[in-house]
C-alpha cells in the first residue's frame, strides 16, 4: 500500500466513525510528473521528451480523460543531474504525485527510482536505456525504450558486419550511459573478432579534444565509436577533421540531435547513430504527426513518441487497474498489452519491454537522417 493509499484509508476509517453511510471519493485530476532537464547541455532531449508527453496528455484529456478525472502534466528540471534528479524526486513526493513521466538521463533515472520504489510512486522512463534501472527488482519502474545491452549489440554487429573496419576506438563520457553503452560496444567487437586498441574516456563538458584525437591518430584506428550525449561528440567531430582525422564515427541515441550538426558542421557527414525506429514516419501516425506540426513542434525526436506512449500507458493501466492506486497499476502493467504510437507494448517482470528494436541511421550535415544500408 502507498502513502496515497493509506491516507484515503484513514479518510474513509474516519468518515465511517462518524457515521457517515456512504460515500465517493472522486479526483478532478490526476497529475503526472514530467521530469527531465529542462536546463543544461542536453536540455533538447527534455522538450522531446516533454512535447511527446503534454501531447498524449492534450488528447486523452480531449478523449474524456481516465476514469471521470482529466490529467495534467508538472514539469520538473533535473538539468540531467543526478544530485537534482534527487531533489526533483523528493519535491515530486512531496507534492503529493503519483506518477512520473522521465527521467531522461540514465544517472538521474536510478538515484530518482530509488526515491519512487520506496514512496509508491510509479516511473516510466522514455529515454533511459540503462540496463541497471531495472536490474533491482524494482515494482514501480518501467521504461518505453530498449535497452544499452540490445542498443550495444546493434551497433557493434553493424560495425563488423556492414563496416568491416581493422581497429575500432571506443570513448565514452564516463557517465552511467556513456559508458555503458560503450562497453557494450566494445564487447560485441571482441566477440566479432573487432581489434579495439583504445577504451578510454573524455569528460563530460570538455571542449578540447585535442589530446584524444592525438591518441585517436597514434593507435591507427579506421572507426571511432563514441558513447555518450552530441555536445561533446560535436566538437569530437570538428576537432577531429580540423587536424585531419579520416575515421568514421558512430554514437547511441544520445547524440541523434539536430543540434550535433550545428556543433560539428560538415564533420557530421556519415555519422552512424543508433535510435529507435522514426516512428514519425509510420503511416498510422500521420495524423499525430500533424498535431504536432499544427503546434510548430517537432515530431522526429528519438524520445518524443515514447514518451507519448509512457502517457498512454499509464492512462491505460489506470483505467484496467479500475482505480488510481500505484501498486495495482503497475500490475496491470504487467499482466496486459497496451496499443501505442510506437506500437503494442508489453512489459517483463523487470519492468522493461518484451520487444523494441534500435535502427542504425546514417546523419547528415544538415540534421537529417536515413537509415544505414
Amino acid at each position: 500500500m502507498n502513502k496515497a493509499t493509506k491516507q484515503i484509508s484513514k479518510l474513509f476509517a474516519a468518515m465511517a466513525l462518524a457515521g457517515v453511510a456512504s460515500y465517493s471519493v472522486a479526483a478532478d485530476t490526476i497529475k503526472i510528473a514530467l521530469a527531465g532537464p529542462v536546463t543544461g547541455a542536453v536540455a533538447q532531449y527534455g522538450e522531446m521528451q516533454f512535447i511527446g508527453a503534454k501531447m498524449a496528455i492534450e488528447q486523452i484529456n480531449k478523449a474524456g480523460g481516465v476514469n471521470g478525472a482529466q490529467l495534467e502534466g508538472v514539469v520538473y528540471d533535473d538539468a540531467c543531474d543526478p544530485k537534482q534528479a534527487v531533489a526533483v524526486a523528493n519535491k515530486i513526493v512531496n507534492d503529493g504525485i503519483h506518477y512520473v513521466v522521465g527521467h531522461l538521463c540514465s544517472s538521474s533515472t536510478q538515484p530518482a527510482s530509488d526515491i519512487y520504489e520506496d514512496e509508491g510512486v510509479l516511473m516510466i522512463t522514455a529515454a533511459s536505456t540503462s540496463p541497471d534501472i531495472t536490474s533491482r527488482g524494482y515494482q514501480l519502474v518501467f521504461r518505453t525504450i530498449g535497452l544499452d545491452s540490445l542498443q550495444g549489440p546493434t551497433a557493434g554487429n553493424f560495425i563488423a558486419d556492414h563496416v568491416k573496419p581493422k581497429a575500432v576506438a571506443v570513448i565514452h563520457d564516463k557517465q552511467q550511459y556513456g559508458e555503458g553503452i560503450a562497453t557494450a560496444v566494445k564487447q560485441t567487437l571482441e566477440a566479432k573478432g573487432i581489434k579495439v586498441p583504445l577504451f578510454e574516456g573524455i569528460n563530460a563538458g570538455d571542449k578540447d579534444f585535442s589530446t584524444i584525437v592525438a591518441k585517436l591518430k597514434q593507435t591507427g584506428v579506421d572507426f571511432v565509436y563514441y558513447g555518450g550525449y552530441h555536445p561533446e561528440l560535436g566538437l569530437l567531430l570538428r576537432q577531429s577533421a580540423e587536424k585531419g582525422l579520416k575515421v568514421r564515427f558512430m554514437g547511441p541515441e544520445g547524440v541523434g540531435n539536430k543540434e550535433l550538426s550545428a556543433i560539428a558542421g560538415p564533420a557530421s557527414e556519415g555519422l552512424l547513430v543508433t535510435l529507435p525506429k522514426s516512428f514519425d514516419q509510420d503511416p498510422k501516425n500521420q495524423a499525430l504527426v500533424e498535431a504536432f506540426k499544427a503546434k510548430n513542434e517537432d515530431p522526429s525526436g528519438p524520445f518524443v513518441f515514447p514518451a507519448y506512449a509512457a502517457v498512454k500507458v499509464i492512462a491505460d493501466g489506470i483505467k484496467k487497474a479500475g482505480e488510481d492506486d500505484t501498486s495495482k497499476v503497475a500490475a496491470a502493467l504487467r499482466a496486459n498489452s497496451f496499443d501505442t504510437p510506437t506500437g503494442t507494448l508489453a512489459f517483463d517482470e523487470k519492468g522493461d519491454l518484451k520487444d523494441f528494436s534500435f535502427v542504425v541511421y546514417e546523419w547528415h550535415k544538415d540534421g537529417s537522417k536515413t537509415e544505414a544500408k
